[in-house]
């Protein structure tokens, strides 16, 4: 496996958690437009795609692979956690 190959593997494990964390972000905004008005959009998808990246990261770690329904439900947990916390927790 070549540094490309590596970089691939890697890309494509962290995509679900990115890919949910910015439909997410894009929807709590449309959404909660008047009560997320300062918050940014992009705030918001860091806060979310940050937990969803860890969570697919212990997944990882306790089942010793990834594609687990597990995982995948607590990446969903992860980032609406992260979603509450950006969006109405301190700022």
């Amino acid at each position: 496996m070549d540094a490309f190959d590596a970089l691939n593997h890697v890309v494509n494990f962290f995509t679900p958690a990115i890919a949910v964390s910015l439909i997410a972000a894009l929807a709590a905004k449309l959404m909660w437009r008047a009560e997320l008005k300062g918050v940014s959009w992009q705030r918001l998808l860091l806060w979310a795609a940050g937990p969803g990246c860890v969570a697919l990261l212990a997944g990882l770690v306790v089942f010793g692979h990834d594609g687990k329904m597990a995982t995948y439900a607590a990446m969903v947990v992860a980032c609406a956690v992260g979603l509450l916390w950006a969006g109405w927790g301190r700022r």
